[in-house]
């Protein structure tokens, strides 16, 4: 198992809460990229998937945090199948998106969409979109 390098006590427990949140450990994955030759969003995306990983394994918290990636991510699961540690990237995704929420970022603002365009989209669409990219607070 690698060497935990040496962290802030507020990046340790921002590490800590990704891992219970997803039920994944971030240091299992050594970096063979297979999870971001996969990733159909990977275009789209500031920062690799396998790279973020690697940024939570060094301590990098805050440029994760900062980063589009997790938001893009369309947990569709083409990481975890490719991955031959068993790393479940999408959950690890999804956990830091949570996270974000939880300390007020929200990815997207609604009231920067055109009422055009709000009542021409998809109900679920938006349905999906508060679920997914805003916070409650």
């Amino acid at each position: 198992m690698p060497v935990k390098p040496a962290a802030s006590t507020l990046d340790d427990e921002r590490i800590r809460k990704i891992e219970e949140i997803s039920c994944q450990s971030i240091y299992r994955c050594y970096q063979c990229g297979k999870c971001s030759a996969s990733c159909p969003a990977v275009a789209e995306m500031d920062m690799l998937p396998s790279q973020v990983l690697r940024y939570l394994q060094l301590g990098l918290v805050d440029r994760v945090f900062e980063a589009n990636t997790p938001w893009i991510c369309a947990a569709c699961l083409q990481c975890r199948a490719t991955c031959p540690k068993g790393v479940d990237l999408a959950r690890v995704m999804g956990a830091i998106t949570i996270l974000a929420l939880r300390q007020g970022k929200n990815a997207i603002d609604i009231r920067s969409f055109s009422r055009e365009y709000l009542e021409r989209a998809p109900q679920i669409l938006l349905v999906s979109g508060y679920r997914k990219f805003l916070s409650l607070s």
